[in-house]
């Protein structure tokens, strides 16, 4: 391929060389460059690639892509663009052929929700013949196969490659998380989305790498609907109108306001999940019901409901396909005894975890019985408003280890203890080690307790000081309730 035709959609300078140099490679990791590969150099918060120049011309780069002067050396063409971030993403939709044109796009943005209702809205569609791809905070799904994932948005050139990858397997649509980083940094640069949804915002990722303020984090969130088609948003958050503000889409609502275009009312709490009418803009009232509990579910659930009606599924569809959706580590279920309940839940911050705590406690449970810790090189305030969260609404906090990552976990336990200190009336225990804190919660429960073990969810690996360490949380409550039946049994 033509460097210009990687370009043609870029305003850039050719500071040496020439655009009609053909390129063999697009590679923005210094290590991956090869013979004729054009380099785009990501200026990082820790490392800068353009110090990484003679690296790449040494193993026959063809042309470097930069945001400031550098010297690559005679032969090399040298580019300059004005954003580093956008320049890779509109290179690297070029470089598979703009796949994304190709395809239904389906962003989903917010503070919490995204995860489930991706899950949501491709289980309907698979329902109905349709095929979807995923690419998500768990995994990316392209057919039969499943890609761990390490962001919940992956970087630029990745999410092309995998739309690319979904196009040439015939897949029609795919639903993505969008992420405030994920728009912030450009990773969905030149994708104009067929459908944007907001599910909620709440104050996270605010703080040292990420975002600055909670300003920044919402204006991030809001661009989604400034690069895309249709909007459908949640009127009942309060910040609703902020990320709409700007919008250039259409835009449609939902929730349990009045004015949503769709509506749940007369929404019922059952043991195994929600009941509710769902009411479509057309004024058809659906009986919806779904076996994840929570009223979350009925913000995710609508969501898909009101996303599959605008893609024009048949209502009796969507409610079968939502009927039987499942979702590795949200408020899941691990089944170990008839006497109390435990579950796994990916909340790990104040917003999420308020949020399953006040769901499972109008289960009316004996004990709400919360597991939780806190990642480590993150804000400090998500410890104290998670500790005084849980100190609150849960009968009993079994304070443990999350991912400490390059923080000493007796530091991070020490600031929650600080806050639920502070609640009156709070009882808690500290058990540092993660498997010991579920094993004790498992030993001593009593009938009818509801445990939550909160944090980790889908996650299958603890990160310590760089290394990532396999750990599952379904594995440790199943490993713990053995041994229980086993000293049992003797």
């Amino acid at each position: 391929m033509k460097l210009k035709t990687l370009l043609e959609r870029l305003e850039y300078e050719v500071v040496q060389g020439s655009t009609e140099t053909e390129i063999s490679s697009l590679v923005y990791d210094s290590r991956k460059a090869e013979k004729g590969s054009v380099f785009v150099c990501i200026s990082g918060t820790v490392k800068d690639a353009h110090d990484y120049i003679p690296d790449v011309v040494a193993k026959g780069a063809a042309a470097v892509v930069v945001t400031k002067d550098a010297d690559a050396g005679e032969g090399v063409t040298v580019i300059k663009v004005r954003d580093d971030r956008e320049a890779l993403a509109y290179m690297s939709a070029a470089w598979f052929g703009y796949p994304a044109e190709k395809l239904t796009t389906i962003g989903i943005t917010g503070t919490k929700g995204k995860t489930t209702t991706s899950y949501m809205i491709r289980n309907v569609l698979e329902k109905v013949g349709v095929k979807c791809g995923l690419i998500g905070t768990i995994e990316t799904i392209i057919g039969s196969e499943h890609i761990p994932s390490s962001h919940s948005t992956p970087e630029s050139y990745t999410v092309q490659e995998y739309f690319s990858k979904m196009a040439e397997n015939g897949i029609t649509h795919v639903v993505m998380e969008v992420s405030s980083q994920g728009l912030k940094m450009k990773r969905v640069g030149g994708i104009i989305f067929d459908y944007g949804i907001f599910t909620n915002l709440e104050p996270d990722h605010i703080g040292g790498n990420e975002h600055p303020d909670f300003e920044d984090y919402l204006y991030c969130k809001s661009l989604l609907f400034r690069q895309c088609k249709t909007g459908l948003g949640n009127i009942d958050d309060s910040h609703f109108n902020e990320i709409m503000e700007n919008r250039t889409c259409r835009l449609f609502s939902f929730g349990t306001d009045s004015a949503a275009d769709y509506r749940a009312e007369d929404i019922e709490l059952t043991r195994a999940g929600i009941k509710y009418k769902g009411i479509m803009k057309d004024g058809t009232e659906l009986s919806v019901t779904v076996d994840i509990p929570g009223r979350f579910t009925v913000y995710n659930s609508l969501t898909a409901l009101a996303l599959c009606d605008l893609l024009g599924v048949p209502h009796e569809a969507s409610l079968k396909g939502l009927a039987d959706v499942k979702v590795r580590g949200r408020v899941e279920t691990v089944p170990v005894s008839g006497d109390f309940t435990i579950m796994v839940d990916y909340a790990h911050n104040e917003m999420s975890l308020r949020s399953v705590l006040t769901t499972l406690r109008e289960y009316n449970p004996g004990r709400l019985v919360c597991v939780f810790g806190c990642g480590g090189n993150r804000s400090k305030d998500r410890r104290y408003s998670m500790g005084r969260v849980s100190g609150e609404l849960a009968d009993l906090t079994v304070i443990t280890s999350d991912n400490p990552r390059f923080e000493k976990p007796e530091d991070i336990i020490a600031d929650i203890v600080s806050s639920i200190e502070k609640v009156e009336n709070a009882e808690y225990v500290v058990i540092p080690d993660r498997f010991e804190a579920i094993k004790y919660c498992i030993d001593n429960a009593k009938p009818k307790d509801l445990i939550l073990v909160a944090g980790k969810g889908h996650e299958d690996y603890q990160e310590i000081e760089g290394v990532k360490y396999h750990m599952d949380d379904v594995e440790l409550i199943l490993k713990a309730d053995e041994m229980k039946k086993a000293r049992e049994n003797k």
